[in-house]
């Protein structure tokens, strides 16, 4: 109902008694004409509505939410809404949520019928008029268009990454390929020019051949962790709590490099949902990095904020940094700046993320530092206990401190 028309009623029934036949008639229809309009607007939206009253009786709905939902029966009017939903998860959502009088937002759902796999996501909010809650709001949409995008795109990602992998690969074998060559015609020469021949010689090559295989199947084995999907196993975690631990594990690396630590993390984060054998490898890996970026000292900082519906964690490093050229390509398998390494560890990283449906991003500046930004999503189900203001950087009364002896600041 239109703010004009609800002020127009207002008037209309302050002065119902002084209203005639004819007036109360075109007043009525005025009404019923625009509740029809309420309902085309309803009725042409491409996600579902289904709205309840305060005793939890389904009140009002629309053809998109009847299309997505299976229904019990066709006169579900006036029932209790949870009652008159076919699907038993979806039944339970809705219930559990409007007891527990929540607000949540984009639960996923998975419907089969008759093989047309659908994902629906949910979000239940309540209906308030003047300060009251007068109901629930049950907002549906069709997502499964985009998580099949989402994972088409997933499958496009990783074949371009297989593709460069296999490149750096190929290139990355040549050289051992070719020292094993080089020696065995050594050895074949040598064979061949003398009818006796010194182990020593021979043993000589042979211990560069075996060390060039042995440089040849490490990069097999990188290659193979690189490509092989990873067993993630998702499971609630305080991200806080992870972080004080691996800080703590790597406390002694830190002094001994003369690194002055600091940990800011804020304290009333939500818990997010992980894998934490490897996110631990792709925080050591950029924390590792950070300190061989800091030969002569410096300061690393760890700090984790609420960002809308993601948790942001940054590790800030003051070390040499890094140009535009070399930031561009950190992530690109077998690229490394140093004298060792196999040049994949921040592909496996960025891998881990994307695993983890998070993202990770680079800022640096060559004399300045580098500082590295992981995001991860807050399950639907913690994004209800998310307040409007501790994800701000510098909402220091929200953070909690550490320095590198491990103590509160």
């Amino acid at each position: 109902m239109t703010q004009i028309m609800r002020k127009f009623i207002q008037r209309a029934l302050n002065k119902l008694s002084k209203l005639d036949k004819q007036q109360i008639h075109a007043l009525i229809y005025d009404l019923a004409r625009e509740n029809e309009h309420m309902e085309v607007v309803l009725d042409s939206l491409t996600d579902g509505v289904l709205v309840s009253d305060k005793d939890n009786r389904l009140i009002l709905s629309n053809k998109a939410a009847e299309r997505m939902i299976p229904f019990r029966e066709y006169d579900m009017y006036e029932k209790i809404i949870w009652d008159v939903v076919a699907d038993r998860d979806i039944a339970e959502f809705i219930q559990t949520t409007i007891e527990r009088e929540e607000s949540i937002r984009d639960r996923e759902f998975t419907l089969d019928n008759l093989g047309n796999t659908r994902i629906l996501a949910l979000s239940i909010m309540p209906l308030v008029r003047r300060g009251r809650v007068r109901g629930n709001v049950v907002h549906i949409e069709d997502i499964s268009e985009k998580r099949w995008s989402e994972a088409r795109l997933r499958r496009a990602e990783s074949l371009a990454s297989l593709t460069t992998l296999a490149a750096g690969v190929a290139h990355e074998i040549k050289n051992p390929l070719g020292s094993i060559g080089i020696h065995i015609q050594l050895m074949q020469r040598t064979l061949d020019a003398n009818e006796s021949v010194k182990s020593d010689d021979v043993r000589s090559y042979l211990d560069i051949v075996n060390e060039e295989v042995e440089r040849l199947n490490r990069i097999v084995m990188d290659f193979l962790f690189a490509v092989r999907p990873m067993d993630i196993h998702l499971e609630d975690h305080d991200l806080n709590a992870l972080l004080h631990e691996i800080m703590d594990f790597m406390k002694y690396e830190v002094e001994e490099s003369g690194i002055q630590l600091k940990e800011d993390y804020q304290v009333d984060i939500p818990h997010i949902l992980l894998d934490e054998k490897f996110i631990k490898q792709a925080i050591l890996n950029i924390v590792k990095n950070a300190i061989n970026a800091m030969s002569d000292g410096g300061n690393l900082t760890l700090s984790t904020r609420c960002r809308g519906d993601e948790v942001i964690l940054r590790i800030i490093d003051t070390g040499v940094g890094m140009s535009e050229e070399v930031m561009e390509k950190i992530f690109e398998p077998y690229f490394t700046t140093k004298d060792f390494g196999s040049g994949i560890g921040l592909t496996i990283v960025y891998k881990i993320m994307k695993e983890h449906r998070g993202d990770i991003s680079v800022i640096s500046q060559e004399g300045r530092g580098t500082t590295f930004t992981l995001s991860f999503p807050v399950p639907p189900g913690q994004q209800n206990l998310i307040g409007e203001t501790p994800g701000e950087a510098g909402n220091i009364e929200n953070s909690g401190n550490r320095d590198s002896s491990g103590e509160d600041q």
